[in-house]
């Protein structure tokens, strides 16, 4: 059990994920497969996520975190000995290893919503000499008071799959927080340090995937089915527009716009993305039935979710197009744009001068600044469009994209990631 512990310390350690002596330390005095008891001793310590919960539908609702991810988001939140730190999302084993961080003087807070996860992160804890964690019942959205009663958090960490940031108040002035945060769709770990009352992030973004928020914080994606289609368009961050009348566009060829855009077969492109989100109003993720008619949607888009405009009775969508082998043999590809209706081809257009704006201007960025202020005052989410802004319930999302003319630089992305 110690070697196969040592042997992932040494792991993370090799590909930067554990960059400091203490979070070390952490992972090698705390033992994982002691929080996850049904797991093998090679799964319990493979650099993978572990499972623990699951709905009646299968789907995983609480699971140990992938230790790479959860190395990552260690280091951001910058746990200091004696810090007073809180974690949504429990199961135990990023609590203990967060106990390790702060110290016989700190303070750690685990806080889920689901009672079997705290009941049995409360036993993991207490059997393995961290019964001084707290471990609190409640739903996050709303902190109950007194949860650390001598003040603000120096951290907090999310280990769920978060749409807002209600709790930007909880957190001391200079304080990290470290968050899995949804962007249109679209998921971010990202490492933010709170300075005059405002989150800035620090970290570059890293695209991950954690269990859902549940409880009065969880986000029902709103997705709208194109009659008869087998298309699905989904708004997270923006008014959902009618799509009824798309019907008809989606029975004829599309139009095809090209960007001279590349990518390599292995390159990702969450970053472009993430920049069309921001800046084409009426920008939703398009999805479409493995098994349904779709023949209009020749080449289908890819497997995950797609970049799509919605105007009027038209649409377009953002593919690409294989243009050669690539240096590596895996493949050049063009983004493309694919326009829907009379007015496709207008919509196609627009979606291709911001892809080609991205590339001239900000793809050689390393990742985009994220701010997120509290909302007060400000309109209800998806009632105003602000270029690179997103309106949620508690906060104002800004990203900020560097200018870094390039034409030739290759795709930068924040690092690729898996489930967290």
């Amino acid at each position: 059990m110690s070697k196969l512990r040592h042997q992932l310390v040494e792991q993370l350690r090799a590909d930067n994920h554990i960059r400091t002596a203490a979070v070390e330390r952490a992972f090698r005095t705390v033992p994982r497969h002691v929080f996850a008891p049904d797991a093998a001793l090679e799964a319990a310590y493979a650099n993978d996520i572990i499972p623990t919960r699951h709905a009646p539908d299968g789907r995983v609702i609480s699971s140990i975190s992938a230790p790479w991810l959860q190395a990552d988001m260690l280091e951001a939140a910058r746990i200091q000995r004696g810090h007073r730190v809180l974690e949504i999302g429990s199961g135990g084993y990023n609590a203990a290893l967060m106990a390790e961080l702060v110290g016989p003087a700190g303070h750690v807070t685990t806080l889920d919503i689901d009672p079997t996860v705290t009941e049995r992160a409360t036993r993991f804890l207490s059997e393995n000499g961290y019964d001084h964690v707290h471990v609190v019942t409640a739903d996050a959205e709303h902190l109950p008071t007194g949860v650390v009663p001598d003040g603000d958090f120096d951290a907090i960490v999310v280990t769920v799959d978060t749409w807002d940031l209600p709790w930007i108040d909880a957190l001391a002035e200079g304080g990290c927080l470290v968050a899995p945060l949804r962007l249109h769709g679209y998921h971010w770990a990202i490492g933010f340090t709170k300075d005059k009352g405002a989150l800035h992030s620090n970290e570059p973004l890293t695209v991950c995937g954690f269990v859902a928020m549940q409880g009065d914080g969880a986000w029902k994606t709103n997705r709208r089915t194109v009659p008869g289609t087998g298309v699905h368009l989904s708004w997270e961050d923006g008014t959902p527009l009618p799509v009824d009348q798309l019907a008809p566009a989606l029975t004829r060829e599309p139009t095809v716009t090209r960007t001279h855009v590349t990518v390599g077969g292995q390159e990702p492109f969450d970053a472009l993305t993430l920049y069309l989100a921001g800046a084409l109003l009426g920008f939703c993720r398009l999805e479409v039935d493995p098994d349904g008619d779709n023949q209009v949607l020749n080449p289908p888009p890819q497997h995950w979710p797609g970049a799509a405009i919605v105007r009027g009775a038209s649409l377009a969508r953002l593919g690409t197009e294989r243009i050669g082998d690539g240096d590596d043999g895996e493949g050049r590809y063009e983004f493309v744009v694919h326009g829907y209706g009379d007015q496709g081809h207008v919509a196609a257009q627009e979606m291709a001068e911001q892809v080609e704006n991205w590339q001239r201007n900000h793809r050689g960025a390393r990742c985009p600044l994220i701010t997120a202020r509290a909302a007060a005052g400000s309109a209800p989410p998806g009632t105003d469009h602000e270029p690179h802004v997103f309106a949620k319930k508690h906060t104002r999302i800004t990203v900020h994209w560097p200018i870094v003319p390039s034409s030739t630089a290759p795709l930068t992305a924040p690092k690729s990631c898996s489930t967290g």
